[in-house]
C-alpha cells in the first residue's frame, strides 16, 4: 500500500505519494481549497487515496524553529483528525520545518522560473515531507 505525503496550507495541499514498496515520494498534484471547508478538499482526496490504493498518510508538521506548536501545526492536525475520520487513513506527522525553503532551492537550483515555482512549490514540499519520512522508515 501507499502513502501520501501532505503540505497543508490555507489555501492549497501540496500532494505527494510513494511507490507501493515505501521507497521513494513523487509529486502528485496541488490542490487548491478552502481551510474553512474542509469539504472542498474532499472529493479529490477521495479519488487520488481510491486510485493509489493509500493507506497511510504523511502530514507536514510546521513546528516553530523551538519545537513547539503554533496555529499552522495545530491546523496540521485538526485536518489530520479529519483525514482519519473521513478516509479511515493512519496519519503520521513528521516535522517540516524548512521544507519549503528546501524546496524553493531545488527548484533555483533547476533554474525554473518564479511563476513556474509558484504552481509547484507546495507540490515539492510535499515530496520532500514524504521522502524524508519514508528514508527514517528506511
Amino acid at each position: 500500500m501507499k502513502k501520501l505525503g501532505l503540505d497543508v496550507g490555507e489555501k492549497t495541499i501540496g500532494i505527494a505519494i510513494s511507490d507501493a514498496l515505501g521507497w521513494t515520494a513523487r509529486g502528485l498534484t496541488t490542490l487548491h481549497w478552502d481551510e474553512n471547508n474542509y469539504t472542498t478538499a474532499k472529493t479529490p482526496l477521495h479519488q487520488i487515496i481510491d486510485e493509489n490504493e493509500v493507506s497511510e498518510a504523511v502530514i507536514g508538521l510546521p513546528r516553530n524553529m523551538n519545537g513547539t506548536i503554533g496555529p499552522r501545526a495545530e491546523a496540521s492536525q485538526r485536518f489530520g483528525k479529519w483525514l482519519e475520520k473521513e478516509f479511515r487513513l493512519r496519519v503520521q506527522y513528521w516535522d517540516e520545518r524548512l521544507t519549503t525553503m528546501a524546496a524553493e532551492r531545488v527548484l533555483l537550483d533547476a533554474d525554473v522560473s518564479r511563476e513556474k515555482r509558484k504552481k509547484v512549490i507546495d507540490k515539492m514540499a510535499a515530496v520532500i515531507i514524504l521522502q524524508s519520512y519514508l528514508d527514517a522508515q528506511q
